[in-house]
């Protein structure tokens, strides 16, 4: 056979594969869509904040003492605000216009400009201040902390406004209309919280399933935490805290979300995966698995526009860290 027909040959057959695979790779649920490098970055990356206005994630780079601050559009960092101490939870407060960092090493959470992130405020709590949420009506913002407390900051006047003790430190935690969920993994339990109280009022005994670290709520009264010990996913009844489901995940699991337009979920886990798992008010099944990168175990998802950031640390043996790019499927 001669070169040009041998050329042709190797098209025609690289066309009828592409043809083949490319129903299953449209139909995927993850597609990895772009990869936005983070440079100068070593360790472990934490928690990530979205600011939707100008389409900027708002990463903690736990292991580099900094959070870069990342242009979705642009495809670059256009921001690094440095001098920090193990930032673990990053939020925004859209009114207001603020980022806000808590950092581990110095139990500070600590305000930033949205447009010109010069430092607007420093607020001490304690030990081992982590993750963060913003309540997106009172405008306030809940840190978890130390031995076992949730902080309420009022970020307009720069202070704590009210503090909840919980059984141990707690990991993730998800605002509902009344009630905080809080995963709490050395005391086993699931926490229930009423802020209007103050006060743990209950909680869920979680058993032989350990190390619950992420969590994510669905709008059909679910809390889904995901568990490390064995890897796995339990769906609690938000009513009762009864399972409704549980499955096998990914190992080392560090984020959790919930795609309410398609009813998923999407775990990312520091084994090198994202786990995918459709809930259709019953039964929950595994969709499939992605290949991220190993120790790339922390996510945010954004429905505005059906993408997933993972975050990839930089490698023992070389390769950068970056953000991950997922595009979401049908």
């Amino acid at each position: 056979m001669s070169g040009p027909a041998r050329l042709r040959t190797t098209l025609l057959a690289l066309a009828v594969f592409c043809l083949a695979v490319w129903p299953a790779f449209a139909d995927a649920p993850l597609v990895l869509e772009r990869t936005i490098p983070l440079k100068d970055v070593s360790g472990r990356i934490d928690h990530m904040a979205f600011d939707l206005a100008r389409q900027r994630l708002i990463v903690a780079e736990l292991g580099n003492d900094t959070v870069d601050v990342v242009d979705i559009a642009a495809g670059r960092v256009v921001h690094r605000i440095t001098g920090l101490k193990e930032p673990q939870g990053t939020g925004y407060v859209a009114n207001g216009d603020l980022i806000v960092v808590a950092s581990a090493g110095d139990g500070t959470v600590r305000l930033f400009d949205g447009v010109t992130f010069a430092p607007s405020g420093v607020i001490p709590l304690g030990d081992d201040a982590d993750n963060v949420r913003v309540d997106g009506k009172s405008g306030q913002v809940v840190v978890g902390y130390g031995d076992g407390a949730l902080a309420v900051i009022d970020p307009r006047q720069r202070k704590v406004v009210g503090s909840i003790k919980l059984a141990a430190h707690p990991e993730s935690f998800q605002l509902a209309e009344s009630t905080i969920f809080a995963n709490v993994p050395d005391a086993r339990e699931v926490a229930v919280v009423d802020p209007s109280q103050g006060r743990q009022t209950s909680g869920w005994k979680t058993g032989d399933a350990r190390s619950n670290f992420p969590m994510a709520l669905t709008d059909d009264g679910i809390v889904a935490s995901a568990f490390r010990g064995p890897p796995r996913l339990i769906l609690f009844r938000q009513a009762s805290g009864e399972a409704a489901a549980s499955l096998n995940t990914c190992g080392d699991a560090d984020d959790v979300f919930f795609d309410a337009k398609r009813r998923r979920f999407y775990i990312s886990c520091g084994e090198g995966a994202v786990d995918t798992v459709s809930w259709d008010g019953k039964t929950a099944t595994e969709l499939g698995r992605v290949e991220t990168a190993s120790g790339a175990r922390t996510s945010r998802f954004v429905p505005e526009l059906d993408r997933l950031f993972v975050a990839a640390r930089a490698g023992w043996l070389g390769g950068g860290a970056a953000i991950l790019v997922f595009r979401l499927g049908p």
